[in-house]
């Protein structure tokens, strides 16, 4: 749902954007955050089964949600069958879990979890370039592109990039704070250390891979 706003930016006051997510608690939030834009409605979808008609769109994006999918093939498929012909599908995904912002905490969760463990890997599950672009070619996906992108984040300290997940943002933010007291010590004792946290700024470098296919 984040993606909706800069997509807005691109698209304009003549544009028209759909927001989608398949949980209630999500949408209802975009409507919060989007609810001023007249040119937006937000709309409870499964992204395996979406409810709009063929051709419907001009574009469909999707920001590092498609390996949450249960059947990511499938979900290209639905974007594939919405677009118009000639429109294009974008989605990013994380790479893997060194180089990412906050999903690597999943991973230290289900260290400590194992029952999580299928859960935590599936964050990065299409992170290698192969496996994406098949994905894209699969689902009738021509002119398939795929970039990298790398960035480094620098916090003034190990708190200021932990509170967040400690007040329960983001997926990984409610798994942590879903932990008893002795494991979130743990975890965020794991993760301080992972960080090379020395007192100062820390700095994070986060890549992300970007996948697109014209229809």
């Amino acid at each position: 749902m984040h993606v909706a706003e800069p997509v807005l930016d691109v698209i304009g006051p003549t544009g028209r954007l759909t927001a989608a997510d398949l949980s209630p608690a999500m949408a209802e939030k975009a409507r919060q955050r989007l609810g001023q834009s007249r040119n937006v409605s937000v709309a409870v979808e499964d992204g395996q089964a979406l409810s709009f008609p063929d051709g419907s769109f001009d574009a469909v994006v999707c920001s590092l949600g498609l390996m949450f999918f249960p059947d990511p093939q499938r979900g290209l498929a639905e974007f594939h069958r919405v677009l118009r012909p000639g429109g294009r599908a974008a989605v990013s995904v994380n790479t893997v879990p060194e180089r990412s912002y906050n999903t690597r905490i999943n991973l230290a969760v289900a260290r400590y979890l194992p029952s999580l463990a299928e859960a935590a890997a599936r964050v990065f599950a299409l992170g290698d370039e192969m496996k994406l672009r098949s994905l894209f070619e699969d689902a009738n996906f021509r002119d398939v592109e795929i970039i990298l992108q790398a960035t480094v984040f620098t916090l003034p300290s190990f708190d200021a990039y932990f509170g967040p997940i400690e007040a329960g943002a983001g997926s990984a933010g409610q798994a942590f704070i879903s932990l008893p007291a002795g494991v979130r010590r743990a975890v965020r004792e794991e993760l301080r250390r992972e960080l090379g946290d020395a007192g100062g700024p820390i700095e994070l470098e986060v890549e992300y891979r970007f996948a697109s296919g014209r229809r």
